[in-house]
């Protein structure tokens, strides 16, 4: 039997064990926490922590970005802004484990390779992990492009002081169709920072409460989520904004609460921020400016 080559090894470990830690943290995960965490997990070699000379990129990350487009093709994964998610089917597949699961994963997209691309006589054809599909490579550079992107709007918000921040939530609530009510000024604000009302008056509810940290290298704990949905009334809904992350005991706290509770990470709200941005006035645009750029896509 071949012995798999050493690029083969590197990407079935790498991928199975992505999967298992989007399966852990429920199922999706920014790309750049994902790589932390499988830096921490599996047990790299010298050979694949090198930095490629063509692109500066690091051997291990490189082989992983380029083979996860065949468990995109195979329906195990799906990657958006930034975040890959792993399907149901593909929770299935890590049962076959992990070289088995790169074997049917690139089994899948050869499958779909051969139908989309004929010969001249009308033959599909075959290619080998060795074949350079320049399909991918355009996809990984595009996938590329937009990580930068977003690394460099996060970059942008870490530079914000937290009062800078709490505008930026409450631009983006008014952006979404929400009534601000209060901005909490400086000082000490009582767990809200922002109220918003669904109608012009307040009359109607419920009405939002917002609390916003401005942690962008922090988890936030299970108590801050707690001591939020402590202060809430009736008729109000929670939503905790965060330029970090949560603790998986935060997610746990709010997702087993009575009352509605919202969080939003760094992350999301980039997402959120692009999703809306069209819909906010100049002014506050410019508190986060964006410029589009579009490139050639397909029909897939």
């Amino acid at each position: 039997m071949k012995e798999k080559s050493k690029s083969y090894q590197t990407s079935a470990k790498t991928m199975f064990a992505a999967m298992k830690i989007l399966s852990k943290n429920g199922g999706t995960m920014p790309i750049r926490l994902l790589m932390q965490e499988i830096e921490k997990s599996v047990e790299l070699s010298a050979w694949e922590k090198e930095i490629l000379e063509n692109t500066g990129n690091i051997r291990w990350q490189s082989n992983m970005h380029f083979t996860s487009v065949d468990y995109v093709r195979a329906g195990f994964l799906i990657k958006k802004k930034g975040s890959w998610t792993i399907t149901p089917e593909g929770e299935e597949a890590m049962k076959l484990g992990a070289e088995k699961l790169r074997d049917e994963a690139w089994r899948r997209y050869n499958e779909w390779y051969r139908g989309s691309k004929k010969t001249t006589d009308d033959k599909p054809t075959n290619i080998t992990e060795e074949d350079e599909d320049p399909a991918k490579e355009t996809l990984i550079e595009l996938e590329t492009l937009e990580e930068r992107a977003i690394n460099g709007i996060r970059e942008y918000l870490k530079s914000k002081n937290p009062y800078e921040f709490q505008d930026l939530v409450a631009a983006l609530l008014k952006a979404m169709g929400y009534y601000i009510q209060s901005v909490a000024p400086r000082g000490k604000d009582g767990g809200i920072d922002v109220v918003a009302y669904v109608d012009p008056l307040g009359a109607k509810t419920p009405r939002v409460k917002v609390q916003v940290k401005h942690k962008p290298e922090t988890a936030i704990p299970a108590s801050d989520v707690r001591a939020l949905l402590g202060i809430l009334k009736a008729g109000d809904i929670a939503l905790f904004v965060t330029s970090g992350t949560y603790s998986n005991d935060a997610k746990q706290a709010a997702s087993g609460s009575n009352n509605f509770i919202r969080l939003i990470d760094g992350d999301e709200f980039i997402n959120m921020w692009q999703d809306y941005y069209d819909k906010m006035s100049d002014e506050d645009k410019n508190m986060l400016p964006l410029k589009r750029i579009s490139f050639l896509g397909n029909n897939e």
